[in-house]
């Protein structure tokens, strides 16, 4: 699977800018390659699909954090550690995403995801997670915290 087969749109991270009513972020992530590979990473040992509870979804930089930073999304695996899926954006477009994950979660309860996460296959829904924790990473693999989103109580 090649990161160019994957592309990502968010919805509802508009409010953050103009401090209006919070809304539950999402993104949408469509790949147009071979599906059979993507089926099997996002399948469990049982046949079943992955729980959102089974999957991290991470944000790795590649430089220094600042104007024009490039990152990697990731989509892993949580029990075998294994990456499902990877794909380049721009590190300020993910933060936006986070700060909204966040303003939106200060609303709702714990038990409730902050953020959505949709996998598509040539443009037909696969699966779609309901997730509370989204982890950035600075480019030498350390966790950023204070960049991150991650629920009271939980910890790394």
């Amino acid at each position: 699977m090649r990161r160019e087969h994957f592309t990502l749109d968010v919805n509802n991270v508009d409010w953050v800018e103009t401090n209006g009513e919070p809304s539950k972020p999402s993104v949408s992530i469509d790949f147009t390659g071979p599906a059979t590979m993507l089926r099997e990473r996002l399948t469990g040992p049982d046949g079943d699909v992955l729980e959102a509870a089974e999957t991290d979804v991470a944000l790795r930089l590649q430089g220094p954090l600042g104007d024009g930073t490039a990152g990697v999304v990731s989509v892993t695996n949580r029990v075998t550690g294994e990456f499902i899926l990877e794909l380049n954006e721009d590190a300020d477009d993910v933060l936006t995403f986070i700060q909204a994950a966040r303003g939106y979660g200060e609303d709702e309860t714990e038990a409730e995801g902050r953020y959505e996460v949709e996998i598509s296959l040539d443009g037909d829904p696969f699966v779609s997670y309901d997730k509370q924790t989204f982890l950035v990473y600075d480019d030498e693999g350390d966790l950023l915290r204070q960049h991150s989103l991650i629920p009271s109580g939980v910890e790394l």
